[in-house]
């Protein structure tokens, strides 16, 4: 799978995903994907500072994203960083 080909199914799952966060007023956004099998994201809005978001990274967007791309082994959220 080419690395456009990975992008388009985590754009892909992130679409999935963005209805539940803009529902309580935030966002997420694909920062980048290294070697094919890390992404990062920035969760965005009230999704900062959000006592559940890690909790939400780990079970909901990574759990997605792994759906649409299996070969994606860590999502990163920069939010926190």
């Amino acid at each position: 799978m080419t690395t456009e080909e990975i992008k388009l199914n985590v754009e892909k799952a992130l679409e999935e995903i963005r209805p539940f966060l803009q529902s309580d007023g935030g966002d997420i956004a694909l920062v980048s994907i290294d070697n094919g099998t890390s992404v990062k994201v920035r969760l965005e809005g009230n999704c900062i500072g959000c006592s559940v978001n890690q909790m939400t990274l780990k079970s909901g967007v990574e759990m997605t994203i792994k759906k649409y791309a299996p070969q994606i082994e860590e999502v990163i959220n920069l939010s926190e960083a």
